[in-house]
């Protein structure tokens, strides 16, 4: 009875190891190259606000090459009166060729909305 206890165990907790080995390698997430985010930059300006957890999801996305996007942080009372004139009521917010998109975006989306 034991070596069966013993046994479906370890049966566990190898699928438990090949289980987790196979999330992390999914939820490793490839960056936005720089010429896409310049690219997007150029039709675009992303409304974000510190503090925001969608927002900092938004620039995961992106990893070093969140650099390059058109950021305006509405947090920040310099870019505040920005944001209220843009009509931004949540972030992030994306104007793309004068459209709104709320909430967080994928790259390959932007790129089709920004024309890239």
């Amino acid at each position: 009875m034991k070596k069966k206890v013993i046994g479906l165990i370890t049966i566990i907790i190898v699928i438990a190891i090949i289980a987790g080995s196979v999330f992390l390698i999914n939820s490793k997430k490839q960056e936005a190259p720089e010429e896409t985010a310049k690219c997007i930059r150029q039709n675009s300006v992303l409304y974000t606000q510190l503090g925001c957890h969608a927002c900092e999801n938004q620039e995961k996305l992106f990893g070093e090459s969140y650099q390059y996007l058109n950021i305006v942080d509405c947090f920040y009372e310099s870019e505040r009166q920005e944001c209220i004139n843009a009509g931004i009521t949540a972030t992030p917010t994306w104007v793309i060729n004068g459209q709104k998109y709320a909430g967080v975006q994928s790259v390959e989306r932007l790129k089709e909305l920004a024309g890239c």
